[in-house]
Order: structure tokens, then sequence, then C-alpha cells
């Protein structure tokens, strides 16, 4: 793995909603200024092309149905995916929601198509608003669907809501994520940092 994100005639491609976007698709070179960007500085001169392929509001479904042109047409190394937050939250805020099953099934998709290895990182959700504790009961069977996801597509799985919810006892989840959702500076270094823990050892 370290050598795939050390060869800069690799790709590895970025796929998720807004935490991924970050402004990308306004950005000159199209990193957005969030984790992305970290890992790519992180990673040096030496890094392989770097693509990031999230879209603001996605839910599994509408990675899904851009799957082939934002991100199999780059033909990349290696794939990264962080998507599912927005599969809980519009339950709450739009009463649309997302069954579990109909979420596995588009994750599967995306899994399905892909023969480069992969990285999962998990939605993760720390409450700083009245109620969000409640999105747990739609969130916690999602991230349960990651986490077997992970295990059967042996991929690596980048375990944030995990991590993230040890790092907001100690700081706030605030400081980590004003809403709950979009991290902060702050978070999105934290991300970059997991990121490289569990796929590089780093």
């Amino acid at each position: 793995m370290t050598g795939i994100l050390l060869d800069p005639r690799r790709t590895i491609v970025f796929a998720g909603d807004s935490v991924t976007d970050c402004g990308r698709r306004t950005d000159p070179d199209g990193l957005g200024d969030g984790y992305v960007r970290n890992l790519s500085v992180d990673l040096g001169a030496s890094a392989p092309t770097i693509v990031n392929a999230g879209i603001s509001g996605n839910r599994a479904v509408d990675l899904a149905a851009r799957w082939a042109t934002d991100v199999l047409a780059h033909d990349p190394s290696l794939v990264s995916i962080m998507i599912g937050i927005n599969d809980t939250w519009r339950r709450y805020d739009e009463d649309d929601p997302t069954t579990p099953e109909s979420f596995e099934a588009s994750y599967r998709s995306l899994l399905d198509a892909l023969s480069c290895p992969v990285v999962m990182i998990e939605p993760y959700l720390l409450p700083v608003k009245d109620g969000q504790h409640e999105w747990r009961a739609d969130l916690d069977p999602k991230l349960e669907v990651v986490r077997k996801l992970a295990v059967e597509y042996a991929a690596i799985l980048v375990p944030a809501d995990a991590e993230l919810t040890k790092q907001a006892a100690s700081v706030g989840a605030a400081t980590l994520a004003g809403d709950g959702v979009h991290p902060s500076g702050a978070g999105h270094r934290a991300l970059a940092a997991l990121w490289r823990r569990y796929v590089l050892n780093d």
C-alpha cells in the first residue's frame, strides 16, 4: 500500500460528500480546503495524482449514480470512500430516510465496480445540537454496514466515528465539527491524521 501512495505514477481518488468536497469544485487545483488537501501536503512532492471527487449533499445512491464518470474514469490505483452522513441527515431535516438495506445496496455497487485497493472512512457524528443524539438510531446501523463491508471486501477501514468521538470527549465536539458533521480545520487535520495512521501506519 505504501508503494501506491508514494508512487507519482499512480492515482488516488477520494469520493464522498461535503466532508470530502470542501470547495474543490471552485478550487483551481481541485483539492478543496479539507482533509484531502491536508493529505496531499503530507504526502509531499512524490505523492500520486490526487483526485477529489466529493460533492456536497451526496448520499450513497448519488455517489453510485456518478461512479463511472467521477471515479472509475480516472483509472484509480486506490479509492478512498467516505459516505453516509447525509443518508442519516436527510431523515431528520427532510423526512427522507434511507434504510440500512438501501444504503448497503448502494455501497456494494461502489465496491463491486472497483478492481483496486479501497479505503473506507466511517461516516461520523459528533453531536453538538439539540436532537442530534437521536441521529444515532439511524447512523449506527449504517456504520455497521460500513464495517461489515470493509471486512467482506478486504478494505482498509478508517474508524473515524470511533476515533473522533474519543477525541471529542477531550477537546469538545464543536472543536472538531461546529455543527457536529462538517469538520473545522482541526477536524480535517484529525481526519487526515487518522487516514495516515490506518492506511500508512504513520
